[in-house]
């Protein structure tokens, strides 16, 4: 038995096969292929924290739901809520990633609410951090 083993994604090792799209759909194709697997869980992240439950045909339990939160009153209360939800939702959606820090800020100057995850997926070397803005 090895210890401290880290898993490699065997599509990793195929610099020319895509894994997934990138997000936003904003490329100068239709479609702009990511090529690794810490990009292609960064986008499926953010495709999960964007679509609302309900709203995809073959899967109605998928979603986040976040933007139902862009129209309700800043509070404190309302951030830990939200900060509790996404960890809930994301954890049991994503089980093999590790959430090391959701941090949730309010800019009442610009009534925006900043949403910054810290993720990693043990024994690997993926670690990165996503952030969501929502005005």
């Amino acid at each position: 038995m090895a210890f401290g083993e880290r898993r490699i994604f065997p599509v990793d090792l195929n610099a020319r096969r895509a894994v997934g799209i990138n997000l936003p759909l904003n490329g100068d194709a239709v479609f702009d292929p990511n090529f690794t697997t810490k990009k292609a869980l960064k986008s499926n992240l953010i495709n999960f924290l964007l679509t609302n439950p309900g709203e995809r045909i073959a899967n109605p339990l998928f979603g986040a739901g976040l933007r139902q939160f862009i129209f309700t009153q800043i509070a404190r209360d309302n951030l830990d809520f939200l900060r509790e939800d996404i960890q809930d939702k994301v954890s049991r959606e994503f089980s093999e990633i590790q959430l090391d820090n959701i941090l949730v800020t309010e800019e009442i100057d610009s009534n925006t609410i900043k949403v910054q995850i810290d993720y990693s997926v043990p024994n690997t070397n993926i670690n990165d951090n996503l952030i969501l803005n929502f005005a």
